[in-house]
C-alpha cells in the first residue's frame, strides 16, 4: 500500500483533487494502471475523471536521461502542454506520489484550459480558465535531456510496456513517494 501524502491539495469544486500531468499520465490508460491496476477501467470509474487539454506557463518540460517519461522544471521562457486531470481521490494521489518517487516533488501550480489547442510551436491555442492543479516537478535537472519529450513517439513505441498490468510499480520504492511541497511556505 502506497504510504499516505502530507500535503494540501488542489482541488475540484466536488471536494476531490485536481492535478497537471505532462507525461506518460497525460494518456487515460496509464493514468488508470498506476490509480486501479489496470487500464481498461469500469466505466463507471471512468466517468470519475475528466481530462482537459491545459498549459502552464513558466516550466520546461525534457527527456530524462535513459528513461521513457519526462521531467517538468520551472523555465520562464517555456510552456508545457499537458492535461487537466479532476476526480482524483485521497487514493490515487497517494499511489500517484508512489509511482512519481523521490525523483519529483508534487506542487500546486496554476494552469489555463484551452479552449483550442494550436501547432506543436505552440501558435494557436486559445487559452481558457484559470485552475489550480497538483503538478509533479523534477527536482535534479542534471538528469534531463536538451530534447522535449514526444507524447507520440511515447504512444507508438513505449505505451504497450506501460499499461501492462504489474509493470507499472516495478521500479518503485513503497518507502520513499514524490515528496509533497509545503504549501504554507
Amino acid at each position: 500500500m502506497a504510504p499516505k501524502s502530507t500535503g494540501e491539495s488542489a482541488q475540484s469544486d466536488d471536494g476531490v483533487h485536481c492535478a497537471f500531468f505532462y507525461g506518460t499520465l497525460m494518456v487515460p490508460e496509464v493514468f488508470y494502471s498506476v490509480c486501479y491496476g489496470t487500464k481498461d477501467v469500469p466505466e463507471a470509474v471512468a466517468k470519475l475523471h475528466t481530462f482537459q487539454p491545459a498549459i502552464l506557463h513558466g516550466f520546461c518540460r525534457r527527456r530524462v536521461k535513459s528513461a521513457d517519461y519526462p521531467g517538468m522544471v520551472p523555465d520562464e521562457d517555456h510552456h508545457v502542454i499537458g492535461v487537466f486531470a479532476t476526480g482524483l481521490t485521497n487514493a490515487n494521489m497517494a499511489k500517484l506520489d508512489y509511482f512519481e518517487g523521490p525523483e519529483y516533488e508534487r506542487r500546486t501550480v496554476k494552469v489555463r484550459v484551452l479552449d483550442k489547442v494550436g501547432n506543436l510551436k505552440g501558435e494557436g491555442h486559445v487559452e481558457g480558465d484559470e485552475k489550480s492543479a497538483q503538478t509533479y516537478v523534477f527536482l535534479h535537472d542534471k538528469f534531463l535531456e536538451e530534447k522535449e519529450w514526444d507524447l507520440e513517439e511515447f504512444r507508438r513505441e513505449k505505451l504497450k510496456f506501460w499499461t501492462r498490468a504489474g509493470h507499472i510499480f516495478d521500479d518503485c520504492d513503497p518507502d520513499n513517494p514524490a515528496k509533497v511541497a509545503d504549501e504554507a511556505s
